[in-house]
């Protein structure tokens, strides 16, 4: 008899993730008795109490997003190439004894969602679903990369220079400097930060206002990292101005699937979580 196992997802705000309900349904149809759970940790001494409970096995192994992709890397002994050479990790799995090993499934599952032919990507944050861009485009053959924070200097300056994305060549800009000359040469538009990330808000809207959508090429592919349970405040502006764009949910299965392989070994039942995804989502 299998024994059951508990895995994770570690970050601040979960609340509303859909992972326990894909994952349960992962774990059903492929008849495993195995669950997930959700752990709110808002600090990086939350998300160290929470490690632990990795390294001793009552977590067989976690998923991490926002604030601490960055941080779980750090806290990994060993980090596969996905997570080195991205400088962020969303999955730690264990290795022999109780080393945890880092990995990325973002970026993998963020290029297959982006179009085959890209000159030039803008990507809109700095933290760890934003390097998991940057590594996504170069891989996808981008020729430029943009990228602004709302917190330029200290994020991005801070984070990229030396990083292991350096040699994508990314430019930096200050927030939202300079788009209105940019905008007509976007080919992507990679919304990175945690905007729309609940309901919507006052903070949001003005950040949607300040991105020139008229002057961006009808032929431009916007995409959101962050997903809801109805078109994000991204998702529908662009859409609004006629731009092929969606949200993070295909993207949220493909590194779910990913993780789902990395932790137990085989892959996950086709089909079960993105079912369970589009379920909850009504």
């Amino acid at each position: 008899m299998t024994r059951p196992l508990t895995f994770a997802l570690l970050g601040h705000p979960v609340s509303h993730s859909l992972s326990p309900a894909m994952f349960g349904a992962a774990f059903e149809a492929a008849g495993l008795p195995h669950r997930y759970e959700r752990v709110d940790v808002p600090t990086p001494r939350d998300f160290d109490d929470a490690l632990a409970r990795v390294r001793t096995g009552d977590l067989e192994g976690v998923n991490v997003t926002l604030p601490h992709k960055r941080l779980a890397l750090e806290r990994a002994d060993l980090a596969a190439p996905s997570a080195a050479g991205t400088g962020a990790a969303n999955v730690l799995a264990h290795a022999e004894g109780a080393r945890l090993v880092a990995h990325n499934t973002d970026v993998e599952a963020l290029r297959g969602r982006l179009p085959s032919a890209i000159r030039t990507g803008l990507v809109l944050g700095a933290g760890g679903a934003a390097l998991a861009a940057i590594r996504a485009l170069a891989l996808r053959g981008a020729q430029h990369i943009v990228v602004t924070s709302r917190s330029f200097e200290h994020d991005v300056r801070e984070r990229f220079d030396g990083s292991p994305l350096a040699s994508a060549g990314a430019d930096l800009l200050p927030w939202l400097s300079a788009l209105d000359a940019l905008a007509p040469e976007l080919d992507v538009v990679v919304q990175a930060t945690s905007a729309g990330v609940g309901s919507h808000n006052p903070q949001t809207e003005a950040f949607l206002d300040r991105i020139p959508w008229e002057k961006l090429p009808a032929t431009a592919f916007a995409i959101d990292l962050v997903y809801g349970r109805v078109p994000t405040p991204f998702v529908a502006r662009a859409q609004s101005r006629g731009l092929r764009a969606e949200d993070g949910v295909a993207m949220l299965v493909a590194q779910a699937e990913a993780s789902f392989e990395l932790w137990l070994g085989r892959a996950s039942p086709p089909g079960a979580m993105r079912r369970a995804v589009d379920l909850a989502r009504g």
